[in-house]
């Protein structure tokens, strides 16, 4: 069973997946939306996804202030997990994503992805990070 990492935005949701022994994150695609609050679409493709490839598990990324404080977004972000708890009856797991989306910039940076095009990259690459942090916590 895989275990799917989330990458909560206003306006996108990065997804990433391990592979079936959970040792690595792999990058999957990025859900984009019009409006922050029109999920249905987005709720049905994780759904999708986590039907296709057999997923057990949802870690969603926790966007917390660097001084540990939950604002706005983080609270976002919770309100979602709760979300796609009830709707997939699998437990979503919040990941501390501090820094993540700046990690996932500097990666892109050093492969020389030029800016235009690192839109469509970030929010999946983030999403690797914060899969790959849960996952190594585990071992």
């Amino acid at each position: 069973m895989r275990i799917m990492g989330l990458d909560y935005g206003s306006k996108t949701v990065g997804v990433a997946l391990s592979d079936p022994l959970g040792i690595t994150a792999q990058a999957v695609e990025t859900i984009w939306r019009k409006d922050e609050n029109k999920l249905r679409k987005t709720c049905a493709r994780i759904e999708e996804m986590i039907r296709e490839y057999e997923v057990a598990c949802i870690v969603l990324g926790l966007p917390k202030h660097l001084n540990n404080d939950i604002g706005e977004r983080a609270g976002k972000a919770l309100e979602f997990g709760e979300m796609l708890r009830r709707r997939t009856g699998l437990e979503v797991v919040m990941w501390d994503e501090r820094l993540t989306t700046v990690e996932a910039e500097r990666t892109l940076i050093e492969n020389k992805v030029r800016r235009e095009n690192r839109k469509q990259y970030i929010d999946k690459i983030a999403a690797v990070f914060i899969l790959q942090g849960y996952l190594d916590s585990k071992r």
